[in-house]
């Protein structure tokens, strides 16, 4: 089983994923959806065995043992780079592939939102990229530090669980940190990041109390912050990062949040009605109205505030979902399976003059 091969065809077949997993063919992931590779034999213990010999170091292979996961990256010269996750499920590995291309397109090729070209030049502050698994949160982060490389001297650091895009230094000088082989914890090089002089520090996973409380004491100190959350929407990632901390202090956390959120970016991944898949982009900015809520413990009422909000930029979920539907890019079925509220996402088709069926 040559790995190398399975990973060309996966690039040249357009596919985001490919799966390794025993008693099945290679499965391959394209625009979201789980195709088997049926002129492909089924795999075997002994097949993933051999890939995972191929594309992992015997360090890496310890860690696997020991713990029984592993993350890691595979680079395929000349074609790009693959972040890896392998497991244990029935007592044998299962192996999972990420493409991950060599060049980082620009927030334009991307079709990304131009407010994160302004939102990647603030001086100070926090900004979250949430969505699910698969989102694309990594890719829209990569662009904009991209457009960050090409118009601002800045300190850059990454904390990333697996490193993904690999930049080069152009006005930016950046230094990237992969968990485990360069450091022990996010926290801890969070923190560290400040002693090294950093200006921007993007932590690849804000996943645990520490690494959310040493983020906002980071941004409270005069620097910029950029983080994902596996959250779907605004509110839901205000509500997690309080919710993580301890009743007693979740009141002092609200405020803090408040004084330096800058911005929430929530996207969802759907496929295009002539193929391929776009993103649909929830932003939340930090007026002083939603600052206002996330004091005063009425984040249930932001969603409102960002309907209201689309001069200043802002837009919910549900309102972009409905600008995709309405341009006839993604079919209705798909959005709902994305809104955070069909009613309303449907009010909005009715509001444009749209037809609704279900």
């Amino acid at each position: 089983m040559q790995i190398d091969e399975l990973l060309k065809s996966m690039v040249n077949k357009g596919a985001s994923d490919l799966h390794l997993t025993v008693t099945s063919p290679p499965v391959l992931r394209i625009d979201g959806e789980l195709i088997p590779q049926e002129d492909l034999p089924p795999m075997t213990a002994k097949d993933i065995e051999l890939v995972l010999e191929q594309i992992a170091t015997q360090d890496q292979r310890s860690v696997l043992d020991r713990e029984w996961e592993l993350d890691c990256t595979y680079t395929l010269p000349g074609l790009a780079r693959f972040r890896v996750n392998a497991l244990r499920q029935r007592g044998v590995i299962s192996l999972a592939f990420r493409f991950v291309p060599f060049y980082i397109p620009s927030i334009d090729e991307w079709g990304l939102p131009q407010i994160l070209k302004e939102l990647i030049l603030k001086p100070k502050g926090l900004i979250l990229v949430t969505g699910p698994s698969g989102s694309g949160k990594s890719t829209t982060l990569a662009a904009m530090l991209s457009h960050l490389n090409g118009t601002a001297t800045r300190s850059v650091i990454t904390i990333e669980d697996p490193i993904e895009f690999v930049f080069r230094n152009k006005k930016c000088l950046i230094r990237q940190r992969d968990l485990r082989d360069d450091t022990k914890s996010f926290a801890t090089a969070v923190i560290h990041a400040l002693r090294h002089d950093a200006d921007v520090i993007v932590i690849g996973e804000m996943r645990d109390l520490d690494t959310i409380s040493a983020a906002i004491t980071v941004a409270e100190t005069g620097h910029l912050v950029l983080g994902t959350l596996h959250t779907v929407d605004a509110p839901q990632s205000i509500d997690r990062i309080i919710d993580v901390f301890p009743y007693g202090q979740q009141q002092q956390i609200r405020i803090q949040l408040s004084q330096v959120i800058e911005a929430v970016i929530s996207q969802a991944l759907l496929p295009r009605i002539d193929g391929g898949r776009i993103a649909a982009f929830e932003i939340m900015l930090a007026s002083e109205t939603i600052k206002r809520k996330i004091r005063e413990t009425k984040v249930f009422e932001i969603p409102v505030t960002i309907e209201v909000s689309t001069p200043e930029g802002m837009q919910t979920l549900d309102q972009a979902l409905a600008d995709l539907v309405k341009r006839k890019i993604v079919k209705l079925e798909n959005a709902l399976t994305k809104s955070t509220n069909p009613v309303k996402l449907h009010r909005f088709l009715q509001s444009q003059g749209e037809v609704v069926t279900c």
